[in-house]
């Protein structure tokens, strides 16, 4: 990853262009082309580095979600993460440092697709997901500096 990907990924986690080519005002503000904003994000995407560019709403704004959490055994931590993570709509998954120590965010269409995907992870692991759905909402910012 060069200095231009980290000015990409660092300055557009925020304030993402709103209009008709936002690649290309990424590309004037880079001084680059468009073709190669776009050439980056897809290697970055491919690379494992960007899991996905798009908007991101509040919580059962747009559809529905939850945060789930799975107790993994260490020995199999790796290929559940896989598993889970290649559901369309699991947003993102990480390890941590408890019995739950997988969790991950569903989000759907409605809240019985969300229910379904966790049967379908309970079916496909041996696993038993704790779903958490949001009770009350809080504003938590994760956009921050990838780089000094």
């Amino acid at each position: 990853m060069d200095a231009l990907d980290q000015r990409l990924l660092d300055e557009f986690q925020r304030g993402f262009p709103l209009t008709s080519r936002p690649y290309a005002e990424i590309a004037t503000r880079l001084e680059v082309s468009e073709a190669e904003v776009i050439g980056r994000l897809r290697r970055l995407t491919e690379d494992g580095a960007v899991r996905r560019v798009g908007a991101v709403f509040r919580p059962n704004r747009v559809g529905a979600s939850t945060l789930a959490a799975l107790a993994v055994p260490p020995e199999r931590l790796e290929d559940v993460a896989a598993l889970v993570g290649a559901f369309a709509e699991v947003n993102h998954n990480y390890a941590r440092e408890h019995r739950l120590n997988l969790w991950f965010v569903v989000t759907a269409p409605d809240a019985e697709r969300v229910a379904q995907v966790l049967a379908e992870i309970a079916a496909l692991t041996g696993l038993m997901p704790l779903d958490l759905r949001l009770e009350r909402d809080f504003h938590v910012d994760l956009g921050f500096r990838l780089w000094n």
